[in-house]
């Protein structure tokens, strides 16, 4: 998987083995400003563009200095939301790599010696082994069908933690740039189109190693179904895997992967998801019983309304 991001400085880094995209710094409570069009399509040039990934780091200083009084807003899910007008009111969000949440607000690791992420907006919690770098709450990632145009979102996730983010370095496309694939990475979102809990987590999982790994490819996923779960909290829900297999693409970072997705409702009755995504078939991969055990952890915290 790949990812393109934008620092609170401005900054833009590409990485990932497709054509990643920044956006503009998000709104505050997770959102993301998206006034402008995130950048050119795909090249057609080859290569391996599979898909695309957005990353928009937190940068609420740049968003009071500019004065934004209206603007659309990207969801975890990648689709565009309605923005909040004027900047009252403003909460600053944690920089990249700092863990947020703590023993205050009920959100301290359940593992000892892990940290906490935490999905203010979706009011989620997980925990995650201290190798991990949590992002901050407004990065949103997602994946796209290669050489949309329009980058539509297939599937996408708030307020991840990423776990190597430079694990393979690659210039597939032979333009010059290295872009970087991580090994893994796990975030959550709101589902508000799903019917329920096992669609919701099925569907995760099998778009994000379609999207992520098995481009263009979807006869080499292979998606199980559901099954009911508890987590150490007691939540309860729905959680699938998906992997690909007999990926071959021409280059170096070509790569199968998997996932597991677990969705659950919390007291509102809106169904909410967790999902894990990580390259498979590797001497690295991140083991099933440690995916486990993060998605032991998966809680409700108290959200930003």
């Amino acid at each position: 998987m790949g990812y393109g991001q934008q620092s609170p400085g401005g900054e833009h880094q590409q990485q990932g083995p497709w054509p990643p995209y920044a956006g503009q710094p998000p709104a505050p409570g997770g959102g993301a400003p998206w006034n402008a069009h995130p950048g050119p399509p795909p090249s057609p040039s080859g290569g391996r563009r599979r898909s695309s990934v957005v990353a928009v780091v937190a940068a609420t200083a740049v968003v009071l200095a500019a004065g934004i009084t209206g603007f659309l807003v990207l969801g975890d899910d990648g689709k565009p939301e309605a923005g909040p007008t004027g900047a009252g009111g403003v909460s600053p969000s944690a920089s990249p790599g700092e863990p947020r949440g703590g023993a205050e607000d009920g959100t301290a690791p359940l593992v000892p010696g892990w940290k906490t992420v935490t999905n203010p907006k979706r009011g989620i919690a997980f925990d995650v082994p201290v190798d991990w770098a949590v992002k901050s709450s407004g990065w949103v990632t997602y994946v796209a069908e290669n050489g949309d145009p329009e980058e539509t979102p297939l599937v996408g996730f708030a307020a991840p933690a990423i776990l190597k983010e430079k694990w393979c370095r690659s210039d597939d496309d032979g333009n010059g740039t290295q872009e970087d694939t991580p090994l893994a990475s796990v975030g959550s979102r709101a589902e508000p189109d799903a019917r329920d809990t096992a669609e919701a987590a099925g569907e995760n999982a099998r778009l994000w190693v379609y999207g992520s790994y098995a481009q263009p490819a979807k006869e080499k996923v292979t998606t199980g179904a559901a099954k009911p779960f508890t987590t150490k909290s007691g939540l309860t829900g729905s959680v699938a895997t998906a992997t690909s297999t007999g990926v071959d693409g021409p280059g170096r970072c070509a790569y199968d992967g998997k996932a597991t997705a677990f969705a659950f409702e919390n007291p509102a009755g809106e169904t909410l998801s967790w999902t894990f995504v990580g390259v498979r078939g590797v001497d690295d991969e991140v083991p099933e019983p440690t995916v486990r055990k993060i998605l032991g952890t998966v809680r409700l915290v108290d959200g930003t309304p």
